[in-house]
């Protein structure tokens, strides 16, 4: 079972294993940042690729950086925008292209092209104040093919080795001294192949880098977790080094990863899920109080149900803001008139039970 460790980055100590929200547009949708403490959040998760779009890398800059423009002052996690683009091309290929140089992409609405490289990640990530720099890599689906997958670890060593570099040079001028140093993680890629998996995680660890994380898309077509391809990826790096599950928010799936070993999760999943009404619960025999830890201790309440409309209680066991003041009815009320008030009250209750999902597997 996964037991607790620390984290050192410039803006705290972060108590591992940890579930962060993205707040991909700097903000997690519907809180503020005192919502997020109340939620004992850790650190978010934010996207460099929709940040140099909106609001802009001149615009973070000027206000003094993310935890500034954000209100947020505690320690920010940056994805180097990887995945995004490659989503966006993936799906319209006449909207971007990947070389050996980075990545060159334009908005749908836009005829403006950008130019995304290794380099250019690292300098906007650190321009931005983040206390975990994620290296760019290439990242891919699982059902691409081998010669795709093997394009893909190519590219994500050598734009690696470049980040890495780009890191040491940025350190290097600004005199960063150790405590106020972010931390540089990248990214495995392989697809399903052990073989391709091995290679990357030989090679990125030859670089040396202060953690690591799981590329590409973590499900199969049909929504199962890979679980063979993430615990064998897992296993490839030693124990000592921290590993992201990027894109891992279902709970049950977290439940499997932290099993696995691994020590951070991100997703926008269970905010998302808050938004459009799927609230997480304990199964019963699976309470936060109990001592058998299964990998399905989730289920979920759909408050859009009718049965909602007099329930007075709230959801069983648990003691977030959220249902220590307001019924299931209240919130069964809020979503049918579609008023804001529920995304921000679902949002607390279902950020809430992911940070006591990963303590009570940890217990």
């Amino acid at each position: 079972m996964k037991t607790n460790r620390f984290l050192n980055v410039p803006h705290g100590q972060l108590l591992l294993p940890l579930f962060m929200p993205d707040a991909t547009f700097g903000v997690v949708r519907s809180l503020d940042s005192n919502d997020l403490v109340r939620c004992d959040i850790q650190a978010v998760v934010m996207n460099v690729f929709h940040l140099m779009q909106h609001p802009g890398s001149s615009v973070i800059k000027v206000l003094g950086g993310l935890h500034t423009f954000s209100n947020w002052y505690h320690p920010i996690i940056t994805d180097s925008g990887g995945f995004q683009v490659y989503s966006l091309i993936r799906q319209n290929p006449k909207l971007g292209s990947l070389s050996r140089k980075g990545i060159v992409f334009r908005r749908a609405d836009s005829l403006r092209k950008i130019l995304l490289t290794p380099e250019k990640s690292i300098q906007l990530q650190l321009s931005y104040g983040s206390d975990i720099v994620i290296c760019l890599d290439y990242c891919t689906h699982i059902d691409e093919s081998y010669d795709l997958q093997q394009e893909s670890v190519t590219r994500t060593i050598d734009w690696a080795k470049k980040c890495k570099s780009e890191f040491e040079r940025v350190m290097e001028r600004t005199k960063r001294s150790k405590c106020s140093r972010p931390l540089l993680f990248a990214v495995v890629q392989g697809g399903g192949s052990r073989e391709l998996r091995k290679e990357c995680a030989d090679e990125l660890l030859k670089i040396g880098f202060d953690g690591f994380a799981y590329g590409g898309y973590p499900l199969d077509s049909e929504g199962n977790l890979l679980s063979d391809t993430i615990k064998f990826t897992r296993d490839l790096i030693p124990v000592e080094f921290p590993m992201l599950a990027l894109g891992v928010g279902q709970p049950n799936n977290v439940v499997k990863c932290l099993k696995m070993g691994y020590d951070l999760f991100d997703s926008s999943l269970p905010t998302r899920d808050a938004r459009q009404g799927r609230l997480y619960v304990f199964k019963r025999d699976f309470l936060p109080s109990s001592k058998f830890r299964a990998e399905n201790m989730c289920s979920y309440i759909y408050i859009k149900d009718k049965k909602y409309v007099k329930t007075k209680g709230h959801v069983p066991e648990c003691n977030c803001s959220t249902c220590q003041n307001y019924s299931l009815a209240y919130l069964h009320h809020l979503f049918k008139i579609n008023d804001h008030l529920y995304f921000r009250l679902a949002t607390i209750h279902n950020l809430s039970f992911m940070t006591s999902l990963v303590q009570s597997v940890t217990k």
